[in-house]
């Protein structure tokens, strides 16, 4: 069967794979649209095996929120930038949000398991198969946290286009749209200054011993301060690490919104609270950073294009 042009572009337009893969596909099935839309898959199924070991720290976080009740936040990566800001991509990356919002899966291994929303007769794995195909690089869904408020609401934030994804939790008997705005100024001073926790008293006792070890060390590393008496070499100790803390844990920073320059976020609640009405209390809170942690891959962009086509 003559393959022409115009079946060429409704595979294409179909599948988003490439115009020569497309023809290929068409020539391996003897123009049978159906048959080469599966060879198409099957063909993107192998050539994301081939890109399995390739780098993926690019990407974007998104939210989805169901109400003011439940939150979800993922992070999905690629390899390049460019195609973080594609719209294929992005919308991908939404549907990826809105399935981790209404998932119960214990662990990343169950959530892969489940069926694709967007299409029953997949899976999330076999959906994210399938957009490696689509998309020609590799993509991978790193991580996604869920957040349910039982006594008060989520909110949400995303910053620089998807680079941070940040969801809160908070109590309060009283939710009303001042709270939420407050609580969405405590969402921005996640993105922005990074807590690890929100309390002194969410800090566990494994992390304050290793920090007060390497403190304790830096001390005695110093020939005036190891000099001194042990009780001023403990309250040294104590002084630095509650400095640490107070970088560390959302209530004890200031707040980026001070007038004053000194308010901390703890009192800032407070006050929040007394025009309220009701004590306003944050429980918990999930921020991803785009890439976070992952080694990124320098790429010479005219290399690249030369592999591509020279075929490898």
């Amino acid at each position: 069967m003559a393959i022409t042009a115009a079946m060429v572009k409704e595979l294409r337009e179909m599948t988003g794979a490439g115009m020569m893969d497309c023809k290929k596909a068409l020539n391996e099935t003897n123009g049978d649209m159906e048959a080469a839309v599966e060879f198409l898959r099957k063909n993107g199924q192998a050539k994301a095996e081939k890109k399995a070991n390739r780098i993926a720290a690019e990407g974007i976080c998104r939210v989805a929120v169901d109400g003011d009740q439940v939150a979800a936040v993922v992070e999905v990566n690629s390899e390049t930038d460019f195609v973080a800001k594609n719209a294929d991509f992005q919308a991908y990356v939404e549907a990826v949000a809105a399935q981790a919002l209404a998932s119960d899966a214990a662990d990343m291994d169950a959530f892969m398991a489940e069926t694709w929303k967007e299409d029953a007769s997949k899976t999330v794995a076999d959906a994210l198969t399938d957009k490696i195909a689509v998309i020609g690089e590799k993509l991978s869904i790193r991580r996604y946290a869920k957040l349910s408020a039982e006594n008060g609401f989520v909110v949400s934030y995303v910053h620089g286009g998807g680079r941070i994804g940040v969801i809160v939790k908070a109590e309060c008997a009283n939710v009303c749209a001042e709270a939420k705005e407050a609580c969405t100024n405590l969402a921005m001073q996640i993105a922005a200054m990074n807590p690890k926790y929100v309390s002194d008293a969410d800090v566990d006792a494994e992390f304050l011993a290793h920090e007060k070890d390497i403190i304790l060390a830096q001390i005695m590393n110093d020939p005036k301060e190891s000099q001194k008496p042990e009780k001023v070499i403990e309250g040294m100790i104590k002084g630095r690490l509650n400095k640490e803390l107070k970088e560390i844990c959302l209530l004890d920073q200031v707040y980026v919104k001070a007038e004053d320059g000194k308010q901390t976020v703890g009192k800032y609640l407070e006050q929040v609270s007394k025009e309220i009405g009701a004590t306003l209390t944050v429980k918990e809170f999930v921020r991803y950073e785009t890439g976070e942690g992952l080694e990124k891959k320098e790429e010479n962009f005219a290399e690249e294009v030369a592999k591509q086509m020279a075929g490898k």
